[in-house]
Order: C-alpha cells, then sequence, then structure tokens
C-alpha cells in the first residue's frame, strides 16, 4: 500500500510512525513532513492546504490512500480534491469539517442530532457578548468560532478578560461563541467513521494549560495519558450511542457525509456526559498516546474507513500498557515562542526503555542542525505497565533533552497516576 500523509506535526509523526510500523504499508510519503517524519517516509515541498497540489502529487505517486492530518487542509477542500482524483482519503471534505471550522455550525448539528453540550450564544456585537456573560454568569467560556489551532478558547472568571478576549475576535473579523460552562474532567474520544458506521478508539486525556496544576494560558496541549482509570465504565459506548453517531447520522442526512476522525472533546459533568467541542481531526497530542496504545495495524483500518467498509473489520486490539506524552514547548510559548535554536539528545532520549520522541516544530539548517521551530517543539511518549511506569519513561526522556528556555509541565498523568496505585 502506497500511502501519502499530509502535515507536518507531532500527530502527523505519530501517524507516520504507526503507518511505517504497518506490513501492508510498502511506501510511505508526506507532504510536507518534518525532519522526524523523514526519518519513516519520503517527504514532499508541498503545501499542505493546497487542494490541487495535494491531489496532484498523490496522483503523481499512485497512492493507494491519502491521510489528512491537520484542520486547516480539511477546511480548505483538501480531501474534496484527492476524492475528485478517484484516490481513496481518511479525512471529511471541506462541508464535513465544518464541524471543526466553525463552532456555530457544530451546535447547530448537535442541536439537530439531540447531542448533549453546552448551551451556546453566537455573538457578533459587544453587546451581544455582554448579555451572553449576564445570561451565563461565571466561569466565562468564550470561543472563536473559526479555526484558531487550539488557542481560540479563554475560560475565566474575570468579566474583563473574556469581553477582552471577544473583542479581539470581533475586532479581527471574527464571530465569537460564548457556552455555559461546563464542571468536571474532561476526556478526548476520537471516533473513526466512514459516514455510517463509527469505531471508537481508546479514551485519553489532555493539559490544556501552560503550565503545572493547570496555570498559565491555554495552549494546543502540553501533554497526554491514556487509558483512564478513573473513567466510568459503559462510558465509550455512551458516546458512541449519545454522540457520535447521531451525529454521523445527521451529516449523512444533510448529504455530507462526515469520513475521518470525529474528534469529541467532552467533559464528565455533574449532570451528565457533555460534548465540549468536535475536531475534525486525530487531536494532538492525544494522538500519540493513542497510537502507542494501539496494536492492530493501523493502515487497513483507514482504508477501510475511506472506503466505507468500517462494518466489515474485526474489532481493535489494544495493548495493556499505559502511554503518556510530554509536551517540549519553546521559550515564551504559547505567546510569542522562540524559534531556531538548537535541540540536542533525542537520541539519548529514545535510549529509555519504550521512549519516542515525535517531533512537532523542528526544522534543519543548512548544516543539518536540528532547530526549534514553533511552540509545541517535541513530544515525548513511552509506555509502561502502570501509569507511573509510563511517566517516569517519558520524564526520563524529557530530561535528556536539551533545548535552550524551552518549558515543560511535570504533571502529566500525575493525579491520575497516584490513584490508579493508591
Amino acid at each position: 500500500m502506497i500511502i501519502l500523509l499530509v502535515g507536518t506535526g507531532a500527530r502527523e509523526h505519530a501517524l507516520a510512525r504507526a503507518l511505517s510500523l504497518d506490513p501492508a504499508v510498502t511506501q510511505l510519503h508526506a507532504a510536507p513532513g518534518n525532519p522526524g517524519i523523514a526519518d519513516v517516509a519520503t517527504l514532499h515541498g508541498v503545501d499542505a492546504t493546497n487542494p490541487v497540489a495535494v491531489a496532484s502529487l498523490a496522483t503523481q505517486l499512485k497512492a493507494d490512500l491519502v491521510v489528512v492530518g491537520p484542520e486547516a487542509p480539511l477546511v480548505a477542500g483538501v480531501a474534496d480534491a484527492v476524492r475528485t482524483a478517484g484516490i481513496p482519503v481518511f479525512g471529511p471534505s471541506g462541508q464535513a469539517a465544518m464541524l471543526e471550522g466553525s463552532k456555530a455550525f457544530a451546535k447547530e448539528v448537535m442541536a439537530a442530532a439531540n447531542v448533549p453540550t453546552a448551551e451556546p450564544r453566537v455573538c457578533t456585537t459587544t453587546a451581544q457578548l455582554e448579555d451572553a456573560f449576564d445570561a451565563f454568569g461565571a466561569p466565562h467560556v468564550v470561543k472563536d468560532d473559526g479555526l484558531a489551532a487550539g488557542k481560540g478558547v479563554v475560560v475565566t472568571s474575570d468579566r474583563a478578560e473574556a469581553l477582552a478576549h471577544g473583542e479581539a475576535i470581533l475586532g479581527g473579523g471574527g464571530v465569537v461563541v460564548v457556552e455555559d460552562f461546563l464542571d468536571g474532567p474532561e476526556v478526548s474520544l476520537f471516533c473513526l467513521c466512514d459516514g455510517t458506521t463509527v469505531v471508537p478508539l481508546q479514551p485519553a486525556q489532555d493539559f490544556k494549560r501552560a503550565y503545572d496544576a493547570d496555570a498559565g494560558p491555554n495552549t494546543g496541549g502540553m501533554g497526554a495519558y491514556s487509558p483512564l482509570p478513573w473513567a466510568p465504565e459503559g462510558l465509550v459506548d455512551e458516546v458512541v450511542r449519545d454522540v457520535a453517531q447521531p451525529t454521523v447520522d445527521e451529516m449523512a442526512r444533510r448529504g455530507t457525509p462526515f469520513i475521518g476522525v470525529l474528534y469529541c472533546g467532552l467533559a464528565l459533568t455533574s449532570k451528565g456526559t457533555r460534548v465540549v467541542e468536535f475536531n475534525a481531526r486525530f487531536g494532538d497530542p492525544e494522538t500519540q498516546v493513542v497510537l502507542a496504545r494501539l496494536a492492530t495495524p493501523l493502515a487497513g483500518v483507514l482504508m477501510a474507513a475511506a472506503q466505507g467498509r468500517l462494518a466489515e473489520i474485526d474489532p481493535l486490539e489494544w495493548r495493556d500498557d499505559a502511554a503518556v506524552t510530554v509536551v517540549v514547548a519553546a521559550e515564551n510559548y504559547p505567546a510569542d515562542p522562540r524559534k531556531g535554536d538548537p535541540i540536542t539528545g533525542i537520541d539519548e532520549a529514545e535510549q529509555v526503555e519504550t521512549v519516542h520522541v515525535l517531533h512537532a516544530g523542528t526544522a534543519l539548517d543548512a548544516d543539518g542542525t536540528l532547530l526549534s521551530n514553533g511552540g509545541r517543539v517535541l513530544s515525548v511518549t513511552a509506555l509502561g505497565a502502570t501509569l507511573t511506569e509510563a511517566r517516569e519513561r517519558a520524564y526520563a526522556g524529557v530530561d535528556r533533552i536539551v533545548l535552550p528556555g524551552s518549558h515543560h509541565r511535570r504533571d502529566i498523568a500525575a493525579k491520575a497516576a497516584e490513584e490508579a496505585s493508591a
């Protein structure tokens, strides 16, 4: 099987690693990829958000399957162009990807499908923002309606901060969605979809705040772990029944079948499970831990989704091991991350048992030196018989990496590991 993977981050590196380990994959290509992905795939300097260029490359490579990683190419219609070229693609159409591209649209679909979620107010003026804050009270949940790379959300009890965030979005020509606050722990569940059938993966939890103890600003995610020993029994079945399947059915009813990953961001509230958000692709950094635990070869599963055959596949098999990933971020991330710093110690980190290091924001200079080139630079991932063991190995790997000015959280999965061992 010849596969073209579209994207450039740690999520794509995790996908590339999983696909490269699948014996059915004879050639793996990536556009544009990154220096880590280059170890397992042939890179092509193609703009991931250019539908014509991606479809042309897939045709030239005689790809059997195209896997689109990030949200921006999906919303731009890359999957549509590839399908038009007659090549199976794992990723929703531009219209279906609006489940992530517009939070207001996602809320409309959820309402039509009777999916439990936070009550929203769509705001286009400051007066509407003020009214929404009055209606819901604090904490205030203020979201950019459009794509914001995981950083368009502010949750705060400071009304002035909430208003400033909303007005900044409006000032940039955007639309704001203000929501009722959902209490309780959050869970990420990826569901593979072929337009009709839903196959869930294992749940994970990520850490959005920049610093330990959930301090600091929201980020794209500073780490994740799986499994969730504290999750209620039957949670996955409940989410498929009440959230994912009704949503996929509603999208099909609208003539925009959803093919790819429906990322269900959930809050386990005092009133029951509620959807925080949908994404139209694998989440980052949760993908790093979920795929580390997946024992079933990945390529055949993604091809089955692309071809509408998920109902025919065998049940997915999972490793008993726990997985933890820790993000190493550049200095001053998420505000204005510094780029161009040398990175060393990756080989040493991968000498730690089960550790693999996934590249997120890296680049090579003219001399072949590995440099930081983004806010989230690396995801250090490890497996272990327990969450405690996986944490120890992941942090042993992190401690061997040298990136001047970098920072990372030290408490990824700490509470869950402590509770699981109690």
